[in-house]
């Protein structure tokens, strides 16, 4: 397949491709239809399969969520676009407390197989209100399932994942992949949610990541190779449920672990990930305290220095593995 898909470019072929193979299918949210979405990404959908089908709602957050909820469990697979990510403050109240739980409250009798996507992240200079990454809330919700795609395939691999999943996922789309480009597989693939992938083996320290700074990660990796540290890079994939079986596999082989992660580092989902691997046996394996590389607790600054130093970059990473190394005398020796 050629290697110059764009992740843009991907998403669009794999919701037409949803759309086409399943009538019960629909995509929903602000300027869907007619614009094709705020970042392009439904661009032409809406001639292709009505505006039945790709539906131009109010700018109610909360009202056009409820509305797909109430699809889901009559049995439609709604696929809902919350513009900027930020904008899911506005429709907590149903994906926390009705889509969430609905599944439990009726004892498996009832489903809510819904997909929302949503773009997220900083970097492009929209502020405060239009460039948070939130996901880690939504790790803490029981029933709700999150998954970060990092390149055109995982884009593509995990949107079907995520329309044959029975329980509510969010998407997450880093606002700065849109344009990135790589290869999809020659047969349509199809990811399994909650399963990391290693896209980078090494034997020195381990870096975790998902999205875009799984690309950071990889970044890093290549310059801390030029420094003779063999970085190994585990994709995250999905936040909830978290693969930390493949996190702690990979740690017990290098013996340090470094977690990049773009939400603030208080409350973090990074936190979690350390937690759950010195909880376990591979903490034995540690010969170093784990790092993490968030952003920094405070609102996303307009300002474009101040927005690129509170936020992780792979130089940021480059220094944070640097430093445990440097506090390691294991790895001299």
């Amino acid at each position: 397949m050629p290697d110059d898909v764009t992740f843009r470019e991907a998403m669009t072929t794999v919701l037409r491709e949803t759309l086409a193979a399943d009538d019960e299918a629909f995509l929903l949210g602000e300027d869907v239809g007619v614009y094709g979405g705020a970042f392009g990404v439904s661009r032409g959908l809406v001639e292709e399969f009505g505006p039945e089908r790709v539906l131009d709602t109010p700018l109610s957050e909360a009202g056009f969520t409820g509305l797909a909820i109430g699809a889901a469990v009559m049995g439609m697979r709604p696929i809902v676009e919350i513009q900027f990510s930020d904008f899911i403050t506005h429709c907590m109240d149903q994906l926390v407390n009705q889509a969430a739980k609905l599944r439990y409250m009726f004892g498996g009798a009832a489903s809510v197989p819904l997909v929302l996507r949503t773009p997220g992240g900083a970097g492009t200079g929209a502020a405060a209100q239009h460039s948070q990454s939130l996901e880690a809330w939504f790790v803490h919700v029981p029933g709700l399932r999150v998954v970060m795609p990092s390149t055109p395939a995982d884009a593509q691999g995990l949107f079907r994942a995520a329309m044959a999943d029975p329980n509510p996922v969010l998407f997450y789309e880093h606002k700065l992949l849109y344009n990135t480009k790589g290869s999809l597989p020659d047969q349509p693939e199809t990811y399994e949610i909650g399963r990391a992938r290693c896209t980078r083996e090494g034997g020195d320290v381990t870096l975790v990541a998902a999205g875009l700074m799984h690309n950071y990660a990889l970044e890093a990796a290549e310059t801390l190779a030029g420094q003779n540290i063999d970085a190994e890079v585990i994709n995250l994939l999905s936040l909830a449920p978290m693969d930390s079986d493949r996190v702690c596999e990979s740690v017990r082989k290098t013996g340090r672990l470094v977690v990049v992660e773009e939400d603030v580092r208080t409350g973090g989902w990074g936190g979690e990930l350390v937690t759950r691997v010195t909880e376990g046996p591979a903490f034995y394996a540690l010969d170093r305290a784990p790092a993490r590389v968030a952003c920094a607790d405070t609102p996303i600054p307009y300002n474009k220095r101040l927005e690129a130093s509170i936020r992780p970059s792979p130089e940021r990473i480059v220094e944070a593995v640097t430093q445990v190394l440097a506090n390691d005398p294991g790895r001299y020796v």
